[in-house]
This record gives C-alpha cells, structure tokens and sequence, in this order.
C-alpha cells in the first residue's frame, strides 16, 4: 500500500497512549489499532478531524504517501 501511517509516531511524540486517545475521540481503541496499523482501506473526514484535534496536529503528521515498486500494478476491488 502506498500510504503509511504514522499514528504510533505521533502518539509517542506526544506521549499518549492509545487507550488515551480512544476516550477523547470517542472511537474503539480496536478501530485506532487497524489504523495505527494500517490495517484500514479508508478513514472518515470527520474521524481524521477528531484525530487531528486531539492530538494538535496536521493529516500529514499522521499519513504518508510512498511511492509503490516501479511496474508493480495494485488492483482494486
């Protein structure tokens, strides 16, 4: 996949925990570890936005674009 996140990266910046974070955004702490992880194919605007205020920081600070392999074709579904 070619976008990364680093919620771990700026959870530890901030010295959070997850289950932290969970409480004030008001999402399952299941849900923050599939993103934490990258474990998620979307993520909703205003899920991002609660995220962001949060933590005090940009979607750039928590999502990173890499480029795939050269030739390697991603299919979707």
């Amino acid at each position: 996949m070619a976008i990364i996140t680093r919620l771990d990266r700026v959870l530890a910046d901030r010295k959070m925990a997850l289950n932290e974070l969970a409480e004030r955004v008001q999402i399952s702490v299941v849900n923050l570890s599939n993103l934490k992880t990258g474990k998620v194919k979307a993520i909703r605007f205003s899920t991002l936005n609660a995220i962001c205020r949060a933590l005090n920081c940009q979607p750039g600070d928590l999502l990173e674009y890499v480029p795939d392999e050269a030739g390697e074709v991603e299919s979707r579904s």
